[in-house]
């Protein structure tokens, strides 16, 4: 859950913070005090659409801040993406998070202390929180966000199905769009085949090796100077090439080694550092013995041939030849022949290759049928059951006689859309299946069924989209839920039905929601409340937990605008008496 946000310069805002709990967390306030800018700083902190005009002039940027702590398997995943990130969480298994947004429109995010890409935020949130405000209301007014909407109300094995579906169709598509381009442009394809074996014809003639031209080019060069080479060799050898116990008119390295290494040792009696230098002029002594010996081998390899120069010469001008055409070097040569080879392979033509993808084609074509019939089958049954929990709710916020419908209907075919033939009927297929998804209401009985935006008033559609809400809520979800004045349009008897049922949501969620209504606001855990402060040049909010009695001159002053009169605050002690009854209930 959510324990804390703090909201710096954002909008009314100047500096706040909200101590939230577990269970239903109620805010209110009065309209323009800055309700709104909650949720708004709620979005920031999770990743959502950065409004540099929200910052407030002074400091001139807005920072939101919250502690987050999560329980069970979402904590381990979140967790988890957290550590792989590289940030940390505190010891006592929470992270804190942060956002920050200037007023030139530079945003900044942070989780566990360590900078990161706000997405980080948004992958965070999107397991986390979940808003429900008047605009996500009418995003669910949309066909494909209700057939969404339905798909994660079906649960888990249904999504596990969805996705086996799109990986067919994807799969299907690819081979479809394979098999149409080598046909259509089959001309093409076998002209460019044409110049590709060509190039490759010529390329496996030279049969070039990697890092030939290299080699090459240092042999040409110990050939050309192969003279003065063997000049400086020798006469290196010959000063190195006698013995160590040689004796001669002229010595050498290794006599003069010798000798000095004898020297020493005579004297090791008398001072022991003399002996180790004396072993050390043995250790030069046989590097030089190593090093005469491979001068030796050098002289035997050098070769002065000029037949084997010319062999050399006609090798490289047959590489550059290749360098010409195709790469800057013999390696970028032998890389484009491997690319030319797989090029090849995907321009094939042949009826063969046709043969075997037109197979191919149907065989996916059949799969896709099969699991788009699936699908339909699993959301008609998942519509069923939507439907029956939205009407049961619609009953409890006073629409008795009303009934939410799904209606699932096969996809209308569009022009040049796919479609797969399954149950011997052909079906318009799409990335999410077959189907189109509506919902529709009837508002009594023996009304027609009307999609929700033309079958419902505005009070009306306020609440069959609660009732969807809750049903949606229910059926799993992150575990806090906000709602930013769902209940507008509501009153009476259907506003204490949508404080129960956000109180009932408050027994397995976390609940955050933003209310005008005294009756949903008394059902809070806790209560907070937007007080606009005015005295300075520059309005400005902040937030307070309202308790005891102060909570129901706060209900009294939502009733009737009067948090000082007997009687608004009588009314206001009853809801509260009345909620507390229907929350042990």
């Amino acid at each position: 859950m959510l324990e804390e946000l703090r909201i710096t310069g954002l909008g009314v805002i100047d500096d706040t913070t909200l101590k939230l709990t577990s269970g239903m967390n109620v805010i209110t306030g009065e309209t323009g005090a800055g309700k709104t800018m909650v949720v708004t700083g709620l979005g920031l902190l999770f990743g959502g659409r950065a409004d540099a005009g929200r910052v407030r002039a002074d400091p001139g940027r807005a920072v939101v801040e919250g502690r987050l702590r999560l329980h069970g398997a979402l904590a381990d995943a979140v967790q988890t993406r957290i550590t792989d990130a590289g940030a940390e969480v505190d010891d006592d298994g929470s992270v804190l998070l942060s956002r920050t947004l200037s007023i030139e429109g530079r945003s900044r995010a942070h989780v566990g202390g360590r900078g990161m890409p706000v997405s980080m935020l948004a992958d965070i949130g999107e397991q986390v929180l979940a808003v429900h405000g008047q605009s996500d209301q009418l995003r669910l007014l949309r066909p494909a966000e209700q057939r969404g909407a339905l798909d994660r109300f079906a649960g888990p094995e249904h999504e596990k199905l969805l996705e086996t579906y799109r990986e067919a169709f994807a799969r299907w598509r690819a081979v479809v769009d394979d098999l149409a381009d080598r046909r259509r442009n089959a001309r093409a394809r076998s002209q460019e085949a044409d110049l590709l074996k060509l190039g490759l014809d010529e390329i496996t003639r030279v049969d070039p090796q990697p890092g030939e031209d290299d080699e090459l080019r240092a042999e040409v060069q110990r050939l050309e100077h192969a003279e003065g080479l063997r000049v400086a060799a020798a006469t290196a050898a010959q000063a190195l090439a006698s013995g160590v116990e040689a004796a001669d008119d002229a010595p050498d390295a290794t006599q003069l080694l010798g000798l000095a290494r004898r020297t020493l040792e005579a004297q090791a009696p008398v001072d022991q550092s003399l002996s180790d230098l004396a072993a050390r002029l043995e250790e030069a002594a046989t590097l030089v013995g190593d090093v005469a010996s491979e001068l030796s081998a050098y002289l035997s390899s050098l070769d002065a041939d000029p037949a084997r120069l010319e062999q050399i010469y006609e090798r490289r001008a047959a590489l550059r030849a290749l360098t010409r055409k195709y790469a800057d070097d013999v390696d970028g040569v032998i890389a484009w022949a491997e690319n030319a080879r797989t090029r090849l392979a995907a321009l094939d033509s042949s009826d063969e290759l046709l043969d075997e993808l037109d197979k191919e084609r149907q065989r996916l074509a059949a799969q896709v049928g099969e699991l788009a019939e699936r699908l339909t089958a699993a959301r008609v049954e998942a519509a069923g059951r939507f439907s029956e929990a939205v009407s049961v709710e619609l009953t409890g916020l006073a629409m008795p006689h009303a009934r939410v419908e799904v209606a699932v209907v096969a996809r209308a075919p569009g022009r040049d859309e796919p479609t797969v033939s399954a149950a011997g009927a052909e079906l318009a297929v799409g990335p999410d299946g077959a189907d189109e998804v509506e919902l529709r209401l009837l508002a009594h009985p023996g009304a027609p069924s009307l999609p929700l935006q033309k079958g419902a008033s505005g009070g009306e559609l306020s609440r069959v989209m609660l009732a969807i809400e809750v049903v949606f809520a229910g059926a799993g979800g992150p575990p806090t839920l906000v709602f930013d004045e769902v209940d507008a349009g509501v009153g009476g008897t259907a506003a204490v039905e949508i404080g129960k049922r956000l109180a009932r949501l408050a027994r397995t969620h976390q609940v955050l929601v933003v209310t005008h209504l005294p009756q949903v606001a008394a059902f809070a855990d806790r209560h907070l409340v937007v007080a606009k402060d005015t005295g300075g040049a520059i309005t400005t909010s902040g937030v307070r937990i309202v308790e005891e009695t102060e909570r129901a001159r706060e209900l009294a002053r939502m009733l009737a605008g009067l948090p000082d009169s007997d009687l608004g605050i009588a009314h206001a002690e009853e809801l509260l008496a009345v909620a507390a009854r229907e929350k042990r209930g």
